[in-house]
């Protein structure tokens, strides 16, 4: 699988990032996942400002989305509210017959992310220490919920499933894996093959193909590797290497193998 390439959500629904969030306007659709993976590449890449910066179009997206929606015509493109805590406690007057979700909850998480974006680093107690990085989390991990918020609204399944779709349009963020054009790397010479490669299957999302693995390891003998790697995790069931297909994926035992001990 290339880095560059769509994401499949595969296993869980047959569409993609383009399909889950059908009922939205194609140029606010673009616009809101712009935003949303805007975040978590500048958080992946420890750029922890920028990730905060951006949260305040992802903000604006989302209140033109939900605007729309209660007012029965979605813009063409987002635009900003004069005054971002007015306009989405404005929400809160739509009809009970739009989800709670949509007129309390999404707007009041809007709010707060908005919040931080505009006043980020002001009135810390221990004004050494660097804001940036935690309040970047905070950004990452509401954009998420936001986001899978809104497909479990717009495609009408619930929060579980919602969050696994999103999971699936990005990758996980771990600090030990880096991403250089179409190639990925495992930032430690100490690590064993086995090691690279469960770090590796955990910051994809679906399986990878052997050929990649084979390069983001800069393994030598693709032969080897897989009699001593691929054969030996696929015995441990720490990933399920498929001969015929030439993937590999990340198992249960693989995930909490990966959580426990690597990262």
């Amino acid at each position: 699988m290339r880095l560059k390439k769509k994401v499949p959500l595969n296993n869980i629904l047959p569409m993609d990032s383009t399909e889950i969030l059908g009922q939205l306007p194609v140029s606010l659709r673009d616009e809101l996942l712009q935003a949303f993976n805007n975040i978590t590449t500048h958080f992946r890449e420890g750029r922890w400002e920028p990730s905060e910066l951006n949260s305040g179009k992802l903000c604006e997206v989302i209140y033109s989305i939900l605007n729309g929606y209660v007012s029965g015509t979605f813009p063409r493109k987002s635009s900003k509210p004069a005054n971002m805590l007015d306009a989405c406690q404005a929400l809160s007057g739509a009809t009970s017959s739009f989800p709670r979700s949509v007129r309390i909850q999404i707007p009041r998480m809007l709010v707060a992310l908005y919040e931080i974006r505009n006043n980020r680093g002001v009135g810390h107690v221990g004004g050494d220490v660097d804001p940036n990085h935690m309040d970047a989390a905070v950004v990452l991990y509401c954009s998420k919920w936001l986001l899978a918020e809104l497909i479990r609204v717009f495609h009408n399944t619930d929060v579980t499933t919602a969050t696994r779709m999103v999971e699936n349009i990005i990758e996980k963020e771990i600090p030990s894996v880096w991403r250089v054009n179409d190639k990925k790397r495992v930032l430690s010479n100490k690590r064993t093959m086995k090691d690279k490669t469960l770090l590796l299957l955990y910051s994809e999302n679906g399986s990878v193909n052997e050929v990649d693995l084979v390069s983001w390891v800069e393994h030598t003998n693709t032969a080897v590797y897989r009699r001593d790697v691929l054969a030996g995790g696929h015995k441990a069931k720490l990933w399920e290497y498929d001969r015929k297909l030439k993937t590999i994926t990340l198992s249960p035992l693989g995930i909490d193998y990966v959580e426990g001990k690597l990262l």
